[in-house]
């Protein structure tokens, strides 16, 4: 009998038919750069209000938006974090089940950084510096590519230490992965003027060339769990690790960013475009699930208040970087209208 209640009740919310309201607790998906602004904002959220506090899960920005686009229903994400734009693809897939209409919210910028152990030497890197590091092919002297068999970062670059290169990072689910390789990896790839030439003759070349990380131990996926790199940071001085500048914000006494192209990773270099690793954070608000879920208007206007997200928000506190007053302005508006994404 309770077999049969429970089937009954699972059939009753798919796509929310015949239910006014069908869960009164949002559910939260996503980046795990975002997930500690997401539950600073759920946390005040539970405190302040009569809603239950939302549960926020860190499944990273590409397992993230999969859940979320997978359909409509109780059994479905409400919303989506997200540390990079939402794909078209991911759009369509959104829509083959049956989700037209999207909400998008920018919420600020974060920075993304290279940090070590404070008890190991600071690094100096340069975008081509990281590329060469990294890279799973590197530029030969005849304008061609061999596979990398760099070793130390005194191969890279004669200035740096003869230590190991060692880099622990976010997989390919991981917005934080697509951001670093979209601005830090084709950054330092296109310094060489061949390859950027070869951007306008050959984009797939192009693309596979600067995109693709080596495989042979030098880059270690740790996965989507920041706080996890930051302990084994600690633990181990000759590694460096990939994550969220928030994350390094929290962690001061343990770590440290690498200057990047002579930018120090701090708020003010992130926040005036100085920093040449940084990006724009999201997330995506399912517009079907809005007066089916208990909640859902007013957790948005909690973190898109001046208190929250604001130049001396507590969001701020936590290591976002604020967008400016005119920004904020205009997607306030934007996200209290309800307006639907368009690409």
């Amino acid at each position: 009998m309770l077999k049969k209640t429970l089937t009954l009740a699972a059939m009753a919310v798919i796509g929310f038919g015949g239910a006014a309201q069908a869960r009164d607790q949002i559910r939260i998906v996503g980046s795990s750069t975002v997930f500690p602004f997401a539950t600073a904002v759920a946390e005040t959220f539970g405190k302040t209000t009569a809603f239950k506090t939302p549960v926020v899960e860190s499944t990273g920005s590409g397992g993230g938006l999969k859940l979320f686009c997978s359909g409509i229903g109780d059994q479905y994400p409400d919303i989506a974090n997200a540390s990079r734009r939402i794909k078209p693809s991911e759009v369509e897939r959104c829509a083959g089940n049956g989700i037209k209409d999207i909400v998008e919210v920018k919420i600020g910028y974060d920075g993304i950084v290279l940090a070590n152990s404070r008890k190991a030497v600071a690094l100096n890197l340069s975008l081509r510096d990281v590329f060469l590091a990294l890279a799973k092919d590197v530029p030969a002297a005849d304008g061609k590519t061999t596979p990398n068999s760099y070793v130390t970062w005194k191969d890279v670059n004669p200035t740096l230490p003869g230590i190991k290169i060692e880099v622990l990072g976010p997989p390919p689910t991981s917005g934080t992965r697509d951001a670093f390789v979209e601005l830090a990896m084709e950054g330092g790839c296109k310094s060489f003027k061949w390859i950027k030439a070869l951007k306008k003759s050959d984009k797939k070349a192009y693309k596979v060339l600067c995109h693709t990380i080596r495989e042979d131990g030098a880059f270690i996926e740790a996965g989507e769990n920041d706080n996890l790199i930051v302990q084994k940071l600690d633990a181990n001085p000759k590694a460096l690790g990939i994550f969220g500048y928030s994350f390094l914000d929290q962690n001061t006494d343990k770590v440290q960013g690498s200057v990047i192209n002579g930018q120090e990773p701090t708020f003010e270099n992130i926040a005036e475009g100085r920093y040449p690793i940084s990006r724009p954070l999201y997330f995506y608000v399912k517009k079907a699930h809005v007066g089916r879920v208990a909640g859902i208007p007013e957790y948005i206007a909690e973190f898109t208040s001046k208190k929250a997200w604001g130049a001396e928000g507590y969001l701020a506190d936590k290591g976002l970087i604020p967008m400016s007053g005119e920004e904020r302005t205009e997607w306030r508006q934007k996200v209290k209208a309800l307006v639907s994404l368009t690409m």
